[in-house]
């Protein structure tokens, strides 16, 4: 081959390359696109962030909640129930009262005519409140120790939380505990007063009690309640909830918002609970970071990270 032949094919070898480039653009940066991605950079237009519920907080203090969740069920405060019994052997001649009366003291609930002398008496209550039982029916004769009604003042309530042997060291007198009875009413807190000293042969488990005002008779006795009882505490400078966290090349993440977009901040964490987590470096009080949705940032991340051939 001579030097024209060969400088001719060195030519036309550069045309062609020059022409194939320009067809075939290489990787360039991502444009300015909901969802554009940059490396470990991610932006996304306030529409997008919307659709996928990114939802951003400010990074700060928090409180770590050790909680047991343990069941339960309303009784009536027995300090404050009244069983009403005839003072003499009789037959009942009127019942002026039933269930679910509510009733003053010294009210008449029903008249008995004794079996020795033939008079009539009231039987009469002795605690204001309300009727939860009837025992008791038009005719019938009755002893001196058969309870005709009981009367509950349901003003106040006991909550008896059945705790759990594995639990019992750790639920004591005076922890907050927060009760709910599945409405949707976000619970009520409160705080334990009592703690049996024994365990139940047949459930084997103590009781905890709560004494819970009731003036509202929101608390029915019978319900079955939930009780998350706070065991232990703790404040932290920086808490984030745990659907912040996200593994990213290796290592837990965070996502920060920045001027430029939102890119993943490896941190260390600490404590934990079922909720929060404690951030220990990474993150710091007054940053911007994704609190719900990163899910949608960690698929733009790994979406980039593919089309340049590699995998993060």
């Amino acid at each position: 081959m001579n030097k024209l032949t060969f400088h001719l094919l060195v030519a036309l070898l550069l045309t062609a390359v020059g022409a194939w480039a320009q067809d075939h653009p290489g990787d360039h940066p991502a444009g300015d696109h909901p969802g554009a991605a940059q490396e470990d950079l991610v932006r996304l237009d306030a529409a997008t962030r919307e659709e996928f519920g990114v939802v951003t907080a400010v990074a700060g203090p928090g409180t770590l909640r050790h909680l047991r969740t343990l069941p339960g069920e309303v009784q009536p405060n027995l300090d404050r129930v009244a069983h009403i019994v005839p003072r003499y052997e009789g037959v009942v001649r009127e019942v002026r009262a039933s269930v679910g009366d509510q009733v003053r003291a010294g009210q008449t609930l029903a008249v008995v005519e004794g079996d020795a002398s033939l008079t009539t008496f009231e039987v009469r209550t002795a605690l204001a409140g309300t009727i939860i039982e009837r025992h008791v029916t038009l005719g019938e004769a009755v002893g001196r120790e058969q309870a005709l009604f009981v009367v509950a003042d349901l003003d106040t309530v006991w909550i008896d939380i059945a705790v759990y042997l594995r639990d019992l060291e750790d639920v004591t007198k005076g922890l907050p505990v927060t009760v709910s009875c599945g409405r949707h009413d976000g619970g009520i807190t409160a705080n334990i007063d009592y703690v049996s000293p024994v365990v139940d042969e047949a459930t084997r488990t103590a009781t905890a009690r709560v004494i819970m005002p009731n003036g509202d008779l929101h608390w029915r006795p019978g319900m079955f309640i939930t009780a998350e009882v706070e065991t232990a505490s703790r404040e932290v400078a920086v808490a984030v909830p745990t659907t912040a966290l996200f593994t990213v090349e290796n290592r837990l993440s965070v996502f920060v918002e920045t001027a430029a977009g939102f890119e993943p901040h490896p941190v260390e964490i600490g404590r934990r609970t079922d909720t929060l987590v404690e951030i220990t470096s990474g993150l710091d009080a007054g940053d911007i970071y994704v609190a719900e949705g990163g899910f949608t940032l960690k698929a733009e991340l790994e979406k980039a990270s593919f089309g340049d051939g590699h995998n993060h």
